[in-house]
């Protein structure tokens, strides 16, 4: 995947945020996140347009059935915890770091995945 001019780039101390550019279900949590994001610690970028690096083949099919959440110093989260690390960023870091306790994030990652794979239900109901 080659590099393009109109990619953000992260600085110092940012997360990548890849998640579904398609889905509207994500496009609405993820406006939530940035609208939440006082600090511009998030840079939101759907996967289907992010180049490499940190970008390549692997990546992409991961990104395409979990949002992944790349850290300041390199490190990837999927799924639900790498929401619970987008909701500790924006300020919700206390329920972040309750939900990470066992058995709690394993509740999480099971919510994660039933509402990844009925995405146009929940934002349905959630979103009318």
């Amino acid at each position: 995947m080659s590099d393009t001019s109109d990619q953000p780039r992260p600085l110092a101390g940012q997360y990548w945020l890849l998640w579904d550019g398609q889905c509207g279900f994500c496009r609405r949590a993820v406006d939530w996140a940035l609208e939440h994001d006082r600090a511009g610690l998030l840079v939101a970028l759907p996967y289907q347009q992010a180049t490499g690096p940190p970008m390549d083949e692997d990546l992409a099919a991961a990104c395409s059935r979990a949002v992944h959440l790349r850290h300041p110093d390199g490190r990837l989260e999927r799924a639900g915890r790498a929401c619970l690390t987008v909701l500790e960023v924006v300020g919700f870091g206390r329920i972040a770091r309750g939900l990470r306790l066992p058995p709690l994030v394993w509740g999480v990652e099971l919510g994660y995945w039933i509402v990844a794979r009925h995405r146009m239900l929940f934002s349905k109901l959630l979103f009318r």
